[in-house]
């Protein structure tokens, strides 16, 4: 039970640490001109978030596994 509410919160961690991530990218964005700048920061945000997404979907299968 102990390991379950362990991994949620390793998960939630991360997932918190990957949105500082896309505040970085989304504030480089913002002052970003270059066409050629924008979609890759556009491609990497959108990876970020897709990690992020994925590290909250594990932490709520760990905290409904305790359950």
């Amino acid at each position: 039970m102990t390991e379950e509410i362990d991994e949620a919160n390793e998960r939630l961690e991360r997932a918190e640490a990957l949105l500082g991530r896309v505040e970085e990218l989304r504030l480089k964005l913002e002052q970003t001109e270059d066409p050629d700048a924008v979609i890759e920061l556009l491609t990497e945000l959108a990876e970020v978030a897709k990690q992020a997404e994925g590290e909250i979907s594990a932490a709520k299968r760990a905290a409904d596994a305790r359950a």
